[in-house]
């Protein structure tokens, strides 16, 4: 799902899956923005499209350079119609 999220830069899901893939995705932008041979290991270990890891690399490590943290905002959108579960937006902050 962290995968999915930095591809696309916009998730709708549950609102207990996007509070568990934010601090994993938050990590993944810490690992791009420090931008060693370790890191993308790391990341790559985590990050199952090479596409996506490149972008991460380069465009998301570019875009936030000056950011210390939160690159990730979760927005509750209501309950779904069909179980009622609590749905929510999680998207990568510009």
């Amino acid at each position: 799902m962290v995968t999915d999220l930095l591809r696309h830069e916009v998730i709708r899901t549950t609102h207990a899956k996007s509070k568990e893939v934010a601090p994993l995705a938050e990590k993944m932008v810490t690992h791009a923005k420090r931008g060693d041979l370790h890191n993308r290991r790391q990341a790559a270990a985590f990050i199952t499209d090479k596409k996506v890891l490149s972008k991460a690399f380069d465009e998301l490590a570019d875009r936030y350079r000056d950011r210390n943290g939160g690159y990730t905002r979760v927005i509750k959108l209501g309950k779904r119609a069909g179980d009622g579960a609590e749905m929510a937006l999680i998207e990568l902050v510009d």
